[in-house]
């Protein structure tokens, strides 16, 4: 059956699955010292337009959240989040895990807002108790956000400016980077990412890769013996090299923008579908996620004939469905979904 349940449906991209054979009986180093992860390392910082950062991969999101989270603070610290956050909600507690609880602030659209973040911290300093508390030790992002929405440079130079002042990391979980940048509504930029955030994340699984994170250090502030830390986190892949073989094809001849770009064509071509019929959106999403209302029985056509994420429920007859569009998605899949909806 057709499928628009989520951007990783599909195994990789083509190109990938191409380099992954040709180098497949390459011997290398284990852990990330091969050859291909310092050539990918070198094409993701010509892209960002720095030398200066540091690179690193990860084989998934959620790995690298924790990772991240867990190794850049201390331990009475705790990590600022959206309610709605992916660490919040969709982790299964995979941060709190690790000893670190996720601190929740209002959002809005599924981003936060610095005039909330500067009264959630003055809030905390100003208690007089706050040394028997969870002191917030880092602000945790995701751009796009779960809803698909965008942080407008603005919004990123406003945040940014909260952290730097209460001495605190940004953090941006990147897992669908891609289709942020490419994004017909943005005016965020890669550096800009790495000149506003301490540490994001590219990432590879929702973006054409079979798996994959490549984590950025910006600031000259990844952590002390980090591959040491993912390794006793159980994170560290021994055959690094399939990292590496991967976001070295996604940065070669501007795949990673490329899937980006075709993947919010194909959304911008779902909008056009939905709005041709009538349905409501949920909000407005610019990327390749797109949240629409429906009845329980236009639920139950639509799944007949596509599978779909059903999101949330809004009242007694309506629920909220994501559709979401990855470099896999064709033409044959629009028309199975147009059927579905007319």
């Amino acid at each position: 059956m057709v499928s628009f349940e989520s951007d990783y449906i599909a195994g990789a991209h083509p190109e990938i699955l191409k380099r992954l054979m040709e180098t497949n009986l390459e011997p290398m180093p284990g852990y990330g010292n091969d050859g291909y992860c310092e050539s990918a390392k070198e094409k993701i910082k010509k892209a960002i337009g720095r030398e200066d950062v540091e690179i690193e991969f990860l084989a998934g999101g959620t790995q690298t959240n924790a990772v991240i989270i867990s190794t850049m603070l201390a331990d009475y610290e705790g990590v600022v989040a959206a309610a709605t956050g992916h660490i919040s909600a969709h982790e299964a507690g995979a941060i709190e895990y690790t000893g670190h609880e996720v601190l929740e602030i209002p959002q809005h659209n599924g981003k936060i807002d610095a005039l909330d973040l500067v009264k959630f911290l003055e809030k905390f300093y100003g208690d007089d108790s706050h040394d028997h508390m969870t002191f917030p030790g880092m602000v945790y992002i995701s751009h796009p956000t779960e809803y698909g929405t965008l942080y407008t440079k603005n919004e990123l130079q406003q945040i940014s400016e909260v952290c730097k002042k209460y001495r605190m990391p940004l953090f941006m979980d990147g897992a669908r980077l891609g289709y942020g940048l490419m994004s017909q509504a943005t005016d965020v930029t890669m550096a800009d990412i790495a000149e506003l955030c301490d540490v994001f994340y590219i990432g590879g699984t929702k973006v054409g890769a079979l798996c994959g994170e490549a984590v950025v250090f910006t600031k000259g502030n990844k952590p002390k013996n980090f591959l040491t830390s993912v390794k006793r986190r159980g994170a560290l892949l021994a055959k690094g090299r399939l990292l590496g073989v991967q976001f070295d094809a996604l940065f070669t001849d501007n795949l990673y923008f490329e899937i980006g770009k075709y993947g919010i064509h194909m959304a911008e071509r779902v909008k056009e579908m939905v709005t041709r019929y009538g349905l409501e959106f949920f909000m407005e999403s610019p990327t390749n996620q797109q949240f629409v209302v429906v009845t329980g029985e236009q639920l139950k056509k639509i799944q007949k004939k596509v599978r779909v994420s059903v999101w949330e429920q809004l009242d007694d007859s309506r629920w909220v469905i994501r559709l979401a569009t990855s470099w896999s998605t064709t033409e044959a899949d629009l028309k199975a979904l147009e059927e579905a909806l007319s």
